[in-house]
């Protein structure tokens, strides 16, 4: 026993240093946070109704959405919020498909709906800032073309509004949808269901309560009108333009920004690697466009306690020694440290994130609780846990990436796909290796 005492507390030296940083950084910041947000939700506060529920407006961006913008159309038909409060207008902008001709069968099926479209210039930010001069409604909310909402969604939505008249803007839940995984669902989007619910339900449920939220998903996010129209509307020339328009309400507008849990909008599940390689790319590149944007608001005074810091330090800046931690993990080896050591410091710091999966687990499952199908489909899940650290690792490898692409090409709403990056890879490989053995 003190053999092992002594090689984990006493002969760690520079390694223990390194495993130092996901701890202060990640894992105790984590902890702490998931425990405050079961203490603060055990018991919720009622939301009172309205006389009448106001008229909203619901904006549906296209772009080549024959595969689901019916069933998009559909969920918002088959939404509680009454029809008569309810104006849809869909915003084509330049479709190639047969978008258009699947609207068109949607308003003859959904004779209730409110149900209308217009033609925009190509790209998404464009067609939801022209929609949203043709928008009526108190409220204006927006939602993608290939995901459905839950029943309950605009409902719910609309009520967090009208119970906190300081509200300015709000994001919906994110999840992916069970079917596709029930049916032929592979690890990836296990996890990726996972992580769509902790990212939600645990995390920006914090950030919400600070109003401290750093992104809106565009996916689904609503806002007073009064609000949005005031704003310089969606940047058409950002590839971030969601974490833009959530600074804007907040930075610029002094307005709050937070998040309706339980308001629930399902997407498909992410199809591979390469998928996420290319998604995940974008946010990160689009994060750092809008916070270089912000950062004159990155001031001594207040270092420590401004939220954007601490985004950066643990999105940015401690991606770095990750990588570093990484690489120094098989040059140590050359430098005659235990094998055994670095092992145990992986366990013990990987059992420590599998820790925090756990508390957010239990976060998701508290918010969960009205939703009975998805709260037993996300317990059953649990198995997730024990791998969500290395799914983790992987996006962190990836939003690296993503940096150091952001330094070095100009940005674009697609990145280079990961076939194309690991042919490029090998190419050079080969062409060094090449010119060392002709020397």
């Amino acid at each position: 026993m003190s053999y092992w005492l002594d090689l984990t507390l006493f002969k760690m030296g520079f390694w223990l240093t390194w495993a130092l940083i996901p701890i202060l950084a990640e894992i105790i910041p984590s902890l702490i946070s998931s425990i405050r947000i079961i203490i603060h939700n055990a018991h919720p506060k009622p939301q009172a109704f309205p006389d009448k529920m106001p008229m909203i407006s619901v904006l549906v961006p296209v772009y080549n959405s024959e595969d689901t913008l019916f069933a998009c159309l559909d969920s918002i038909s088959k939404s509680t919020y009454p029809k008569d409060s309810l104006q849809v207008i869909v915003a084509d902008n330049q479709s190639t498909d047969n978008s258009f001709n699947i609207f068109a069968e949607a308003q003859n099926q959904f004779k209730d709906l409110h149900l209308s479209i217009i033609h925009t210039a190509k790209g998404k930010a464009q067609a939801l800032n022209e929609a949203l001069y043709a928008a009526v409604g108190t409220y204006i909310i927006n939602i993608d073309s290939d995901g459905v909402l839950e029943p309950h969604a605009l409902t719910n939505m609309i009520l967090q509004f009208e119970n906190d008249p300081e509200m300015t803007a709000l994001t919906g839940t994110i999840l992916t949808q069970k079917q596709p995984l029930k049916e032929r669902g592979h690890l990836l989007q296990y996890n990726e269901y996972f992580e769509y619910g902790q990212a939600f339900l645990s995390g920006r449920v914090m950030e919400s309560h600070n109003n401290r939220l750093f992104t809106m998903s565009e996916a689904f996010s609503a806002f007073r009108k009064e609000a949005v129209l005031t704003s310089f509307l969606y940047d058409i020339d950002s590839i971030g333009e969601d974490t833009d328009m959530t600074f804007q309400i907040r930075d610029r507008m002094q307005g709050r920004v937070g998040l309706c849990a339980d308001a629930i909008f399902y997407i498909e599940p992410i199809s591979n690697l390469g998928e996420l390689y290319t998604q995940r790319q974008r946010w990160q590149r689009g994060e750092v466009e809008v916070v270089h944007q912000y950062s004159h608001n990155l001031g001594v005074r207040g270092f420590y306690k401004n939220f954007m810091v601490r985004r950066l330090l643990k999105d940015h800046t401690f991606l770095f020694p990750r990588m570093i931690w990484l690489c120094a993990s098989i040059a140590l080896l050359f430098f005659r440290y235990s094998p055994i050591m670095m092992g145990m410091s992986y366990i013990i710091i990987y059992l420590l994130y599998i820790l925090v999966s756990f508390f957010n687990y239990l976060c998701v499952l508290q918010l969960l609780k009205k939703f009975p199908e998805e709260h037993h489909f996300y317990r059953k899940q649990w198995w997730v846990i024990l791998i969500m650290p290395l799914y983790n690792f992987i996006c962190a490898i990836i939003r690296f990436i993503g940096v150091l692409n952001s330094m070095t090409t100009t940005s674009g709403w697609n990145s280079t796909p990961f076939k194309t990056e690991m042919q490029q890879i090998w190419s050079v490989f080969r062409r060094d290796l090449s010119r060392n053995r002709t020397k």
